[in-house]
């Protein structure tokens, strides 16, 4: 699922893939917690079959981990003068 609202941007240079935010929503009892990573991919599509794959992966213990969404991001999870000023601060 890729989340509305959102502009799908890549991170490219001449040497480095594209950048992913992939979201995970993880569950322990009855607990629930979100944890992001970060997926180099050529696409969307691809990011979002790589994390699909991870979560599969990372079920092995008593943790279970969901895929929730996938976006592109130009800055992954940084909070800079861009972000403040485009919040208004």
């Amino acid at each position: 699922m890729i989340v509305k609202g959102f502009k799908v941007f890549s991170m490219m240079t001449s040497s480095v893939m594209p950048m992913y935010m992939v979201e995970f929503k993880l569950r322990f009892g009855d607990r629930k917690w979100y944890v992001r990573r970060l997926v180099e991919a050529s696409s969307v599509e691809e990011a979002e079959e790589k994390a699909k794959r991870y979560a599969e992966l990372m079920n092995r213990g008593e943790v279970k981990w969901e895929f929730s969404y996938v976006i592109g991001t130009e800055r992954p999870l940084m909070i800079g003068e861009e972000e403040l000023r485009k919040l208004g601060a």
